[in-house]
């Protein structure tokens, strides 16, 4: 018997990762460090814009090499994606293998274990995770992952 919490399930059950469809993912830095990008206000536009570290480019270039990429923004801590998936890969070798790649690149891991994922499952749900995206960097004071 173990005296350890069983960790939550973070997938959902008997669901096939590879199918077609659309997915919005949430990968976040280990210990929620913020070393991808830092949220800056543009007073020209009005508005904040992401700015990345070095660390953030070297993690763009190779979101960008996920197949099916519709969407993505590299936060502080964490990055948000929405991922068309066609290619009959399961969803979690896509992402370990993006995850990899980084860690291998910068010779050191940044990345939680884990990630969210949730299954898009029409057009109002797509609509609104990419308005998420959109409007993620003006609410970052405010974050759940800003602590």
């Amino acid at each position: 018997m173990s005296h350890f919490p069983e960790r939550k399930k973070l997938r959902l059950a008997d669901y096939d990762y590879s199918k077609e469809g659309f997915y919005f993912l949430t990968v976040c830095t280990r210990e929620r460090k913020q070393i991808l990008s830092e949220i800056v206000s543009d007073d020209t536009e009005r508005r904040v814009k992401v700015k990345l570290s070095p660390l953030g480019t070297i993690v763009q270039s190779f979101i960008e090499t996920i197949p099916g990429i519709d969407k993505y923004v590299i936060m502080p801590n964490h990055v948000h994606l929405i991922v068309h998936k066609t290619n009959g890969k399961s969803l979690f070798s896509d992402i370990r293998s993006f995850k990899s790649l980084v860690t291998k690149r910068i010779g050191v891991s940044i990345w939680q274990d884990s990630y969210y994922d949730h299954v898009i499952r029409n057009r109002e749900d797509y609509l609104e995770k990419w308005r998420y995206i959109d409007e993620n960097p003006a609410k970052w004071a405010e974050d759940e992952y800003n602590a």
